[in-house]
């Protein structure tokens, strides 16, 4: 259905789109969205987010396996602090390493074979960890498996976002870290019923429900415009909104979003300091020590929180829409070189903070908890921490936009470098240094409060 005549051109800088009649258009919007049948919709997310239970799953694995692989009676499994402390992690070198090679996987297979793609390492790793019979196939599989979050953590949400209508995209981009956390607790909760061989079998199952799903699950409809596929496009949309709904009208806006889209080169930088600073703290995290990378760690997210934060409250808000013209009409009047170089501050921000987490405080904290918690609640307490991890980030997900609207994009800035001044002083005060000690003795220390176990 193609848009009527009638239907006025807007402008929106140096760009136009169909739109509604203007004074019709949010209402016509509303009875479209209320037009929509959604099952298939959430079908299609659900068959996605399957890789994020996956995600999950495979992210603690090694809480319930370490214990069990210390104490294994074949000295080819058993684990000591140094290669347990590989074995957790080594899958955010994986990760890192997925969430890169998603920035080609992305463009040239899709996101839907992206995510089905995700599926191949993923099943691989699992079985050579419930077959490993050495510690190199125990390492293979947490690379593979990590690999595969990678993969999916950087691909369904493009996925979800772009098949899915603003009526509930809300909701349905939440669904990801939801199913992360699931995935977790399902683990936790078959490690006290299954051994670590038979938990990894059970990881498959999950994985082949993913792939046989997204099977007769449609590619999303911008991903197939922007290969110039619209009839693929126009059917992928059809199935997802419903036959005999106007969703010619939201093709036509896709279409020609799509057709404004440039190529960006931000993601693969961004990728390859995500990279480079794991590999950094897999390398020293033993010779080092924890705490030292947790103090960078915090202390470079501080520099950049407050760097973005004073970026956003000095620097002025630049013109946008039909002003932005105007303005680059007489940009002769305006100091061109400065601006410039001004301009690749948020960027190297970014780049910082990235790397400051990834050295630091995105690894070792899922290592910590798997070392601090003693052997009999550790089971309970890392389901727990999992939870409020995930919670936390889908609350800060919720209420970003909102704090930003009203009170100013520097806010959410500010308030994470107040938040990592905080990581420094409880990192000082109130965290032990675990490297070259035994779980025993980590567990004495909390304990008795007697450093001397420590040593």
């Amino acid at each position: 259905m193609e848009p009527s005549a009638r239907e006025p051109l807007v402008r929106t800088g140096s760009s136009s789109y169909q739109t509604f009649p203007g004074s019709t258009s949010k209402r016509l919007d509303k009875e479209y969205l209320r037009s929509l049948h959604n099952e298939r919709l959430y079908l299609a997310v659900f068959a996605a987010v399957l890789g994020n239970f996956s995600f999950g799953f495979a992210l603690v694995y090694p809480s319930p396996v370490i214990p069990a692989l210390e104490a294994h009676p074949d000295p080819a499994l058993r684990l000591d602090q140094h290669t347990a402390s590989w074995f957790g992690s080594v899958f955010t070198l994986g990760a890192a390493a997925g969430g890169l090679s998603t920035m080609l996987l992305n463009d040239l297979l899709g996101r839907k074979l992206s995510i089905m793609f995700s599926a191949v390492p993923s099943a691989l790793g699992l079985a050579l960890l419930a077959g490993a019979q050495g510690f190199p196939m125990l390492l293979l599989g947490r690379i593979l498996t990590g690999y595969a979050g990678g993969v999916t953590s950087a691909s369904i949400p493009v996925y979800i976002s772009e098949i899915s209508h603003p009526g509930v995209r809300g909701m349905l981009g939440a669904c990801p870290q939801l199913m992360a956390v699931l995935g977790s607790l399902i683990l936790y909760a078959l490690g006290l019923v299954l051994d670590w061989r038979w938990l990894a079998v059970a990881g498959e199952v999950p994985v082949l429900i993913m792939i046989i799903l997204l099977c007769f699950m449609p590619s999303s409809p911008r991903f197939l415009l922007s290969q110039g596929k619209e009839g693929e496009a126009l059917r992928s949309l059809c199935w997802l909104r419903g036959r005999d709904t106007d969703y010619g009208r939201e093709y036509e806006q896709i279409k020609d979003s799509v057709r404004k889209q440039r190529a960006e080169y931000d993601a693969a930088l961004v990728g390859l300091v995500r990279l480079f600073s794991v590999a950094i703290a897999a390398a020293s995290m033993d010779k080092a020590g924890r705490k030292i990378l947790l103090f960078v760690s915090a202390g470079v997210m501080l520099v950049s929180n407050l760097t973005m934060g004073l970026y956003v409250h000095f620097e002025p808000a630049a013109p946008n829409g039909t002003a932005a013209n105007e303005t680059l009409g007489s940009s002769a009047r305006l100091p061109a070189e400065p601006t410039n170089y001004i301009t690749l501050i948020p960027l190297l921000a970014t780049m910082l903070f990235i790397m400051g987490y990834a050295m630091g405080w995105g690894p070792i904290t899922w290592l910590l908890m798997s070392e601090i918690l003693p052997l009999k609640a550790r089971g309970v307490a890392s389901g727990l921490c999992v939870v409020v991890s995930w919670l936390t980030a889908f609350t800060l997900t919720q209420f970003f936009l909102r704090v930003v609207d009203s009170f100013g994009l520097e806010v959410p800035f500010l308030f994470f470098a107040l938040i990592s001044a905080g990581n420094i002083l409880f990192t000082g005060c109130c965290v032990p240094e675990t490297k070259g000690s035994s779980l025993e003795q980590i567990e004495s220390f909390f304990r008795t409060g007697r450093r001397s176990f420590m040593r």
